[in-house]
């Protein structure tokens, strides 16, 4: 424990930190009017509940009380004090509920806890430093809890937004207003998070409730893309966000940007922020690396990002009060704990209301942000139809299930991974690599050729139905120099649908692709590329509405990388509106998709932990730090070691240890530590001794190409449930067929449609939809499309073919539309009708397309009736006779 004394943690801490804030640390002085003390603060300042350690003044008042505790002691529960000299602070003209001081502060010089105290909801908080003069000045003249009655007030109808948008917004205002600093805004993928926070900020800032925002994403793609959200809002008619709300950002480079697009982002002036001013209201869209970097310099930033930053990027002394309220998009970034500890310290430096954005939840974001304010699943989207549900193909191909085997005197390829070059080698004995080796140290190109023609099939059948080639998305293996999967991919699929170069492009982040951005832009918005592979710079932040399949073959174990893949398809189609699905091959049999099924709203994924060094090891055991499980790691890391190496470096370890033989050194380290733990530790400890542990040289990586091996390919379709489980097509329509017969009495609208179809009604149609729901495989009207479509080739088949199909195999299947062009035209048939009866007639017909039942309340009720009369206009033109009209119509419908 430090025997630092308070007077010491003092002058040598505190005083400094708050010097650092702006505030000049002087001694107390009773000649001396309150009014002299101007941005100063004062030591032992005289309550008649005691002197306080610091008194903040500023402008003739006392903002700001600080406890001052030793280093030693944890200076969070000592803010009751500040609260007592905050009372005692009589003198003082303000007075907030019996409190004279609203700002209160306790620290050890380490760690610094605050309250305000004006508001009864309001908690205390750690925060990295001490506020300014300037910051507590403008918070005073704030009225926080008005702000927030105006913006719980301002009607939220922007003529774009959708319910469950707005219902994030009442969250969010809710938990602000109820004076919660941290918030998760958990989203699907394609429901339109940004847009929902770009909304958002802007009846922050219209309220006064924050007005200098950061809005920070992990990519400076993703930056971009945000910066044209902005500029696209119309917060008001006529008037887009960024005409009345200055927005900027950092630096872009010119290819963030398409290139017939206008290349004008604002970029933010240094003294935004070092010197935040209470009159700016503005938007900040930056990078968690910029920012990180200009917090605490480029070697951090490097911690969390390897994008490239500008040479003039500089390290900024930007105060705690710079921003009012932070946005991080995208939060759920699988980080390592390194990395994740920067992400935090760059966020816990600002004291503002900090929202994440995620679709999928992690640990580190739920524990840093706290509460999930608002969730929509993509489950909820789906069914509101907001997102489009997708369709599985299970892939099965015996290479990604059981890897590669090669017989001795089999031909390969054997290529330098350092270098590029290939030789043919014939192998002189047997060789098995497991299926998590393929990709990685052998590859089959026949394999990989079988699955792109498996693929291609649905995709010509797609191109027959839909008339457009599926727009598709591969994500690939890994993109290595030399041995890339994602190249592999390429260069068979340009092969395989035989469409030219252009049509299949890789989109990495690879020094081989130029102009990833674009390339990602021209995929997004062009019919040509048609088909991309990538390995994970599409998986994340990017918006592709018209995408329709998507091909896993990357082996994926994480739920947030996997969840995010998939939420490249679930957007409707921009340029295709009769997008209904998306297609998932999962080119192991299946097993992503059953591996995932299970996925929970909050991804239990912690952190990826930094490894320690092998020389952090050696010290934790010289230290004593625990011992025998740290001796266990090291002899670990230096068998791994000894298997790694190149073996001439044992000639190098052989003037340190016998014969260089670092795998036996490293079984015998427990038993010679024992002995002699100085002299054992002495070896480990040199200098030359671990320069050797660490830049030794590994031996060379070979990879293997298979051309003998041959694949055998399969696939099959599977139709998803309510409940995520897969079906073949033919079992789902077996036990839609088994659920109709078990049924036929028990279901009043099945016994109409099977047996008297002079029921059928509105209400029966109602029935049957509700009861198809509650069966355990949950029927949907989408699903069973899908699944006769995909075994009788018939799309869009109504609701009452299906039922009586599923009864009796010979009853034919109609589209809506056949079934009631055949309705009609058995009803009216052989009558005359007026031109006005015939304008009614097909205004009927429409209305039946759509809802297959019509009754008397759809007249006053639905639009095409409503607004050329409704009930009594019709009935009049015909002559009273329409109700009986309306039975045969809805008889005929279910005959």
């Amino acid at each position: 424990m430090s025997k630092e004394s308070e007077r010491q943690t003092r002058g040598g801490r505190i005083d400094p930190e708050l010097s650092w804030a702006g505030w000049k640390v002087v001694a107390f002085d009773p000649k001396k009017p309150l009014s002299a003390y101007n941005k100063c603060a004062v030591k032992e300042f005289p309550t008649e509940n005691g002197p306080a350690d610091y008194a903040l003044c500023s402008a003739g008042k006392v903002l700001g009380v600080v406890e001052a505790k030793k280093v030693s002691l944890g200076p969070q529960n000592v803010l009751t004090q500040a609260e007592r000299y905050s009372k005692g602070a009589t003198t003082n003209p303000l007075n907030f509920r019996g409190y004279r001081v609203p700002f209160l502060y306790s620290t050890n010089g380490e760690v610094i806890w605050h309250h305000d105290v004006r508001y009864p909801l309001s908690r205390s908080r750690r925060i990295s430093h001490f506020h300014t003069p300037g910051a507590l000045t403008e918070r005073l003249q704030q009225d926080f809890d008005k702000a927030c009655q105006r913006l719980k007030s301002l009607p939220n109808n922007h003529q774009l937004i959708r319910p469950y948008q707005v219902e994030a917004n009442t969250a969010v205002e809710q938990a602000i207003s109820d004076q919660k600093r941290h918030m998760l805004l958990a989203m699907a993928t394609g429901t339109g998070k940004t847009f929902t926070m770009v909304n958002q900020i802007y009846r922050l800032m219209k309220s006064g409730a924050a007005k200098r925002i950061l809005f920070m994403v992990d990519r400076r793609a993703l930056a971009a893309q945000a910066v044209r959200a902005f500029a696209s809002f119309e917060a008001e008619p006529g008037l887009k966000f960024d005409k009345i709300y200055e927005v900027y950002s950092q630096r872009f480079h010119r290819e963030d940007f398409d290139e017939d697009e206008k290349f004008d982002p604002k970029v933010l002036p240094a003294s935004y922020l070092l010197d935040p001013r209470s009159g700016h209201a503005f938007v900040y869209v930056c990078t968690i690396q910029r920012m990180t970097m200009n917090l605490f310099g480029r070697e951090a930033a490097f911690e969390i990002s390897d994008e490239s930053m500008d040479e003039d990027d500089d390290r900024l002394d930007i105060p705690v009060h710079a921003f009012d309220l932070i946005v991080a998009d995208e939060c759920h970034r699988g980080y390592t704990g390194k990395q994740l500890a920067v992400w935090r310290d760059t966020l816990d430096h600002f004291d503002a209301i900090k929202i994440g954005l995620t679709a999928t939840p992690a640990s580190h974001t739920t524990t840093y942000f706290r509460d999930v304010v608002y969730r929509y699943e993509y489950e909820r989207a789906v069914r509101e139809g907001f997102l489009v549900d997708y369709d599985a193909v299970t892939i099965k191909s015996d290479v990604r299930l059981n890897g590669v085997f090669l017989r001795e005197g089999e031909q390969v390829g054997v290529i330098d991974p350092e270098s590029g070059a290939e030789q043919l080698d014939l192998l002189e004995a047997e060789r098995q690599f497991p299926s998590e080796e393929v990709e990685i140290k052998v590859t089959s190109p026949d394999s990989n050729r079988k699955i792109l023609e498996e693929i291609k099939k649905y995709a010509l059948e797609h191109q027959e139905q839909y008339k457009r080639f599926p727009k598709t998305l591969i994500f690939a293996a890994n993109d290595l120099q030399h041995t890339s999967h994602a190249d592999q991919l390429v260069e068979i699929a340009r092969d395989v649908f035989g469409q030219g170069d252009s049509f299949v492009q890789k989109i990495t982040g690879s020094p081989t692709v130029d102009r990833p951005l674009q390339r990602i832009r021209e995929f997004r918005n062009r019919k040509v590329p048609a088909i991309a592979v990538t390995v994970d710079l599409l998986s994340t932040g990017v918006d592709i509405p018209d995408l329709e399949f998507i091909v896993l073959l990357r082996a994926v174990k994480s739920r947030i990388l996997f969840e995010q893949m998939l939420g490249r398809g679930t957007r409707k189609g921009e340029h295709y509106p009769d997008k209904t699905h998306f297609v998932v091959f999962d080119c192991f049999d299946g097993t992503l998709l059953e591996y995932f099924r299970k996925a929970t709203a909050i991804t239990a994924e912690p952190p990826r932990p930094e490894p320690r060094s092998i020389t952090d090891i050696i010290e934790d055991i010289w230290s004593n730090r625990d011992r025998d499980y740290n001796i266990r790691c090291l002899v670990k890391r230096l068998q791994r070691i000894d298997r790694d190496m190149a073996g001439d470096y044992r000639e190098q370890f052989a003037a340190f240890i016998p014969d260089g033989d670092v795998g036996k050194f490293a079984s015998q380290i427990p038993q010679i530590q024992r002995k002699d733990f100085v002299k054992t530790m002495a070896l480990l400890r040199s200098e030359k001794f671990q320069e050797l542990l660490i830049k030794y040289r590994r031996k060379p990586r070979t990879f293997l190409v298979a051309f003998d091996t041959e694949d055998k390919v399969t696939s099959s379709t599977a139709i998803s449930d309510a409940r995520g489980n897969k079906w073949k097509p033919e079992d789902y329509l077996a036990a839609f067929a088994r659920f109709i017969h078990e049924n036929s009495t028990e279901i009043e609208a099945i016994r109409i449609l099977l047996s008297r179809p002079k029921g059928w009604s509105t209400d029966a149609l109602r029935e049957l939809r509700q009861k198809l729901m509650l069966a355990p495989e949950q029927f949907t009207e989408k699903n069973l499309q899908r699944a006769h479509e995909m075994s009788y080739r018939k799309a869009l088949v109504d609701i009452i073919s299906m039922v009586k199909h599923a009864a009796r195999d010979d009853e034919p299947l109609f589209t809506a539309q056949q079934r009631v062009n055949r309705a009609i035209m058995k009803v009216t048939g052989s009558h005359g009708f007026s031109a006005e009866q015939m304008q009614w007639l097909e205004r009927i017909r429409q209305h039946l397309i759509e809802n297959l039942s019509v009754d008397r309340s759809d007249f006053d009720a639905v639009p095409i009736f409503s607004r050329y009369g409704g009930w009594a206009r019709a009935n009049r033109a015909f002559e009273g006779e329409l109700p009986d009209l309306l039975k045969q119509f809805n008889e005929a419908i279910a005959a």
